[in-house]
């Protein structure tokens, strides 16, 4: 499994209130403790509203969880190019539009998304509510590469989503907490148009969301996808972040069986019992050259 957005919020590092909110604290060691029960494999961390452009926890987080592990995150407007390429050496690999929770200027973000992706082939990960899609595109179309958090949030914005994973967008299977839509026929229909698009995350710890990640979030997924489900729930992901791909035994879907046994099995007929056995034998004429 490749969990494609987590949080984590450390406490040795600064945290920014946004709209008032303060999340509790979700380091390493809690995550893990979570997914024990699965085999976690690798993963993203991605940069909140209420961590604004620290850097400092993401690249702590990264060392710590290992080469397997990305980050997503927001860079100060005037960040250099040095710094972009030091960011990315450290294992991030896309830049966070948070255009939810923390308002920006989305041309300049725009600008710095392109060199970004110049520099070093980051892309881009959108939160959005679906439904100002349509009003995005003129930026979304400067865009090289890009996902969607979440489901793209809402109904509303459905067939403005599925035209951008149409035409190449990815989408994170993540936050059923705290969509407002059908979350097995958005899945169905967005697998439908291109079966490479969806990576599962859990969104741990669920911060506001009405409720956190279950479980039964991943056997849901399971029973839509059916036989794509390591590619939702790790090969996407792994391949959209530039990681190497997992060797996984090629399992055959139609093995072949052994024949079952009958109660009368073939035996030998007695030469004598053969049609014709009371006929003499006629030698075969001979052929002279």
């Amino acid at each position: 499994m490749f969990d494609a957005h987590v949080h984590v919020i450390d406490p040795r590092f600064p945290l920014i209130e946004n709209e008032g909110y303060l999340p509790d604290h979700y380091i390493i060691d809690d995550y893990r403790k979570r997914m024990q029960r699965f085999e976690v494999r690798g993963g993203a961390v991605v940069s909140a509203s209420f961590q604004g452009t620290d850097q400092s926890y993401l690249k702590a987080a990264l060392a710590a969880l290992g080469p397997d592990w990305v980050g997503v995150t927001r860079l100060d407007l005037d960040a250099t190019d040095d710094e972009i390429i030091e960011l990315d050496r450290a294992g991030v690999r896309a830049l966070r539009f948070n255009l939810k929770r923390a308002a920006a200027d989305i041309t300049e973000m725009t600008l710095q998304a392109l060199r970004a992706h110049e520099l070093a082939g980051w892309h881009v990960e959108l939160y959005i509510d679906g439904q100002m899609l349509a009003s995005l595109q003129p930026v979304i179309s400067k865009l090289p590469a890009l996902s969607i958090d979440h489901l793209g949030m809402s109904e509303e914005g459905l067939p403005y989503l599925l035209d951008l994973v149409d035409r190449g967008a990815r989408v994170k299977a993540t936050g059923f907490g705290r969509v407002d839509m059908d979350v097995a026929e958005t899945l169905r229909r967005i697998h439908a148009v291109n079966p490479g698009a969806l990576m599962f995350g859990t969104d741990l710890p669920g911060t506001r969301a009405g409720r956190p990640f279950e479980d039964r979030d991943v056997e849901l997924i399971s029973r839509v996808v059916g036989a794509d489900v390591h590619a939702v729930l790790e090969d996407n992901a792994r391949e959209f972040y530039r990681l190497p791909a997992v060797d996984r035994p090629a399992a055959d879907p139609l093995p072949t069986m052994p024949m079952p046994r009958t109660d009368n099995p073939t035996v030998p007929i007695p030469r004598d019992q053969l049609p014709g056995a009371d006929a003499h034998t006629r030698p075969l004429p001979v052929i002279e050259k």
